[in-house]
């Protein structure tokens, strides 16, 4: 790791249960999301990112007007996405959406970009599941045009061709902090060196040691294409308690409700407890008391060499109290426990 490694927030704006597990609506969801981050901000997290989804157990849609509200609360922390699905959506759009969340928050945009592993917005917004991958991979080279800040030129297959298009408003800096969201294909690693994106690995199961070759072919591919060192980061679901035994027994019903959910889409099996233990104690899951996160974190971070850490800390209906108080603990005990083992 070239630069201090930053620590990161994500969340999905998962509707949640209030105390007596009443389920809250979308609304109250949103704005609890915005305290969140606002709690995030306070004690001391780098970053901030909201993920896109269209369906009934996530209350985000639109992650760059929750941004937006939490910039006008907030000072330091940056403020992005993860993800936004790119490929049902308009890179220009996309692109002036967050330049006017950079000149709103001071700079503080970022945006990293993925193909979603929810497909609903894809009917939804009106393209074909046939195209997912043409979709991402003609977009992304859109994106990457907008994102020069200049005058370009360019044509694809699912529109009209620009001449010497130009994106307004335009960034203080020069551009927005992009990131790639990967799952785990080397075609992906590879892509993000090739547009100079930072890679933010998606590390949702099993040990997280095994995305070290797809670190290692990000830097080699970076090196053979002359560019420069850039971030890799890595997002992975997990809570935070005052102990390992009740981090575990408070996550783990919420956990399971929600993959079952998701499972029984995909056609999955149901989710066990040995499973659930098993990738708490080694694999993706970074859930315990401080101390134990904290290492498994710094153990990840020096495995894959990563320059940022993001923690998905919200995980189907766990309600607000818990969730406020997992990042008071990341922010306050986590992140000065993994700085000092990484010293």
């Amino acid at each position: 790791m070239a630069e201090p490694l930053e620590f990161g927030l994500d969340t999905f704006g998962d509707v949640t249960v209030d105390a007596e597990g009443k389920r809250l609506s979308g609304a109250e969801v949103i704005r609890n999301v915005v305290e969140e981050a606002v709690l995030a901000d306070r004690v001391g997290v780098d970053a901030f990112g909201i993920g896109e989804h269209h369906r009934d157990d996530f209350a985000v849609t639109a992650p760059e007007t929750v941004l937006a509200a939490i910039a006008s609360r907030t000072e330091r922390i940056k403020l992005g996405t993860a993800v936004t699905v790119l490929s049902s959506d308009d890179p220009i759009r996309v692109y002036e959406r967050f330049a006017t969340l950079d000149a709103v928050s001071n700079g503080r945009a970022e945006i990293t970009l993925g193909r979603g592993s929810f497909v609903e917005s894809f009917p939804l917004f009106g393209f074909a599941l046939a195209d997912y991958e043409t979709l991402f991979t003609e977009k992304l080279d859109l994106f990457a045009a907008v994102q020069t800040e200049k005058p370009f030129s360019w044509e694809g297959t699912f529109r009209p061709p620009l001449e010497n298009a130009d994106v307004f408003p335009k960034t203080e800096s020069g551009a927005i902090n992009t990131w790639i969201g990967v799952g785990g294909t080397p075609e992906s690693v590879i892509r993000a060196a090739r547009y100079r994106f930072g890679l933010m690995l998606a590390i949702i199961g099993g040990d997280p040691a095994r995305f070290a070759p797809y670190a290692e072919l990000y830097r080699r591919a970076l090196a053979e294409l002359g560019a420069p060192e850039l971030p890799i980061g890595a997002h992975s679901p997990g809570f935070i308690a005052d102990t390992d035994d009740e981090a575990r027994e408070l996550l783990f019903p919420y956990f399971k409700a929600q993959r079952d959910r998701i499972g029984r889409e995909r056609g999955w099996p149901p989710a066990t407890r040995p499973q659930f233990d098993a990738e708490v104690a080694d694999g993706a899951v970074f859930a315990g008391s401080p101390e134990t996160v904290a290492a498994k974190i710094a153990r990840t971070a020096q495995t894959l060499g990563l320059s940022r850490f993001d923690l998905k800390y919200s995980n189907g209906a766990l309600p607000h109290e818990h969730l406020m108080h997992t990042i008071e603990l990341y922010g306050t005990e986590v992140v000065p426990r993994v700085r000092e083992l990484l010293a």
